[in-house]
């Protein structure tokens, strides 16, 4: 089954999609009510940092998708896909802003690991798009796997330097 696949069963039944993203908001709704003021505490915040996870890592794909249909394949915001494109976005955002009104997202454990995530996916990004607009084209007698190692290498110089500059001072 390939992507495209997915996303068309998606949205030929809606039910499961909608389901998801619906409930991970109002467990999170349910937490604040009856977990209120204790989301710092052992047994609410790791149900935090899991709603977090299901919906962070579905809302971020979400992100970065439509932000690849629409710059490089140049497809019209009117042709955007409200199950896989919207949805898991809303539903991300209502999530982390129910969460933060009963606990600081510092005290959730694994919140940096998603920032961290999403950073080096924007950074990735931003990379291939200045590419994609340099029209580079390279002509090398190297083989892939060497050019491979060297982007590897790149990616983790970057995630070194982003992790010294977010550092926090002690």
């Amino acid at each position: 089954m390939t992507l495209q696949e997915f996303f068309q069963f998606i949205v030929a039944n809606p039910f499961w999609i909608l389901s998801y993203f619906l409930l991970i908001p109002l467990t999170a709704l349910l937490a604040g009510i009856f977990g209120k003021g204790e989301g710092g505490m052992d047994p609410w915040k790791y149900l935090y940092s899991a709603l977090i996870y299901l919906v962070c890592v579905p809302g971020i794909f979400a992100i970065f998708l439509s932000l690849y249909v629409f710059i490089f394949e140049r497809r019209s915001i009117f042709q955007t896909d409200m199950y896989t494109q919207v949805l898991p976005i809303l539903s991300m955002f209502g999530t982390l802003m129910l969460i933060r009104r009963n606990v600081s997202l510092d005290e959730v454990p694994g919140f940096d690991k998603i920032t961290g995530l999403f950073m080096m996916i924007a950074a990735a990004f931003a990379f291939f798009w200045v590419l994609d607009k340099t029209h580079l084209i390279v002509i090398s007698y190297m083989p892939l796997w060497q050019g491979l190692l060297i982007f590897a290498g790149l990616l983790l110089l970057m995630r070194w330097g982003w992790g010294r500059l977010a550092k926090k001072p002690e």
